[in-house]
């Protein structure tokens, strides 16, 4: 539920700060109706130049052109955050990173001052996202998944207190999935949803990908949306539940089960452990729990796999799709559907009209001991989805690099210590430093 915090917090936002390139504007914050004026976020949103005409992607069939919906540019985003979102998150020794398809992936972290400073990259219909400890970021993209690792900080960033940089070093070519959930182990064990072709899938070094397991209601291996496989989590053995907006078998079937259709499955039985959901998103292991949000209600639950029972432990105004969890808190980001598209015409819809609410875009945090809306974070702009969220634990403020933005170019690392030279002053080819 939401606490009477939540509606009152907005009275306090702090100045968004966007920085493009060598460009350096101030983004506005408004209040919105439900809302007291809002303060302004004490925030930096520091970015790329953002590239024209990346198309967007919603929830359509992989073979359905998209419909049209202007890149947001840093310029165009307004964010806002509850009063206390800086010093809860300063708190937690942690910092956050999602995803807004159709292109961008925000960090969030700590400034030096104690102010939000928001970091933001452009990549291709960002999707999935998931945090290999602190050191490593995997990113689901449009075509490619991504692995951005932590490399050394510049002199300048460092003044800036950014304690990370994360530079995209590996890219897996997979062709157009429709990739959703990603998750990697410490050990570096990769799995993803395919969701274009209704399986969990890894990367393989000789084709787009390699096929790891079929929920057992398809009776074929097949290009093709029949179900809507869309999320899943691990525990300590491997690939444990999945999520599915339906468990049918035709082509495009799972349109006509949003509402209620939704289901959670074991891996590898493919047993169904719960029904009933509306397009349920992210299912997560914590603790030994198993949670998902149930996006077409706008409520994070949990579930007893045994008994099959489900316990709507909170609500918050939005299609709610991507969990995190630091401590006793939930992390759940929030998008905003329209009327008559996809995420429409849910249980959402009436649960908004009588709570007197929008949807919102961006994350809520729910204390998990309450089912309370504690702290938030909102996004203004003309993107209206956020797919996933990642804990970063241990790091304080990160950044990135992207693709666009020179830097990528210009950024070179390498360690002169490890090439020397010979007695006689040549240089012996391979020869390196142990």
């Amino acid at each position: 539920m939401i606490s009477g915090g939540l509606v009152s917090s907005l009275a306090e936002a702090v100045n968004v700060v966007v920085f493009m390139a060598e460009q350096v504007t101030s983004g506005e914050v408004s209040s919105r109706p439900g809302f007291p004026s809002a303060e302004r976020i004490g925030t930096d949103v520091t970015g790329s130049v953002p590239e024209t005409e990346m198309p967007p992607d919603p929830e359509l069939s992989p073979d359905s052109a998209p419909e049209t919906e202007p890149e947001a540019g840093a310029s165009d985003l307004a964010l806002t955050a509850s009063p206390g979102f800086a010093d809860w998150l300063a708190s937690q020794n942690a910092s956050l990173t999602f995803a807004t398809p159709p292109a961008k992936v925000f960090f969030v972290g700590i400034r030096p001052d104690g102010d939000l400073g928001v970091f933001e990259r452009t990549f291709d219909k960002a999707m999935g996202v998931s945090a290999q400890g602190s050191e490593h970021v995997w990113l689901g993209t449009r075509s490619h998944l991504w692995r951005l690792d932590s490399m050394p900080l510049s002199e300048k960033a460092l003044e800036d207190g950014f304690d990370r940089c994360y530079v995209p070093k590996r890219a897996i070519t997979t062709g157009y999935l429709n990739t959703h959930d990603v998750s990697a182990t410490a050990d570096g064990d990769v799995i993803f949803v395919a969701t274009r072709f209704c399986v969990l899938a890894k990367p393989s070094e000789t084709r787009s990908f390699d096929p790891y397991w079929q929920p057992p209601w398809l009776d074929r291996f097949e290009q093709g949306d029949r179900c809507h496989l869309n999320g899943f989590t691990r525990d300590e053995t491997g690939a444990a539940y999945v999520t599915s907006v339906s468990a049918t078998n035709g082509a495009e079937s799972w349109r006509d089960y949003r509402n209620g259709g939704g289901v959670i499955a074991e891996v590898p039985s493919g047993e169904i452990v719960a029904r009933g959901f509306s397009m349920p998103h992210s299912p997560r292991m914590r603790n030994g729990e198993l949670w998902c949000c149930n996006s077409g209600s706008g409520h994070l639950c949990r579930i007893d796999p045994k008994t099959g029972d489900v316990e709507r432990v909170a609500w918050a105004p939005g299609f709610l799709r991507g969990l995190g969890f630091i401590g006793d808190y939930a992390v759940v980001g929030s998008s905003r559907p329209r009327e008559g598209d996809l995420y429409s015409g849910l249980e959402l819809d009436g649960a908004l009209a009588a709570a007197g609410e929008k949807p919102k875009l961006g994350l809520f945090v729910i204390d998990l001991r309450s089912g309370e809306v504690v702290e938030w974070l909102f996004i203004d702009g003309p993107m209206r989805e956020l797919f996933d969220v990642t804990v970063l634990p241990g790091v304080r403020r990160p950044m990135a690099l992207g693709l666009i933005a020179p830097e990528i170019k210009q950024r070179i690392y390498f360690d002169s210590n490890r090439i020397q030279r010979d007695p006689d002053g040549s240089w012996t080819p391979g020869q390196v430093i142990a």
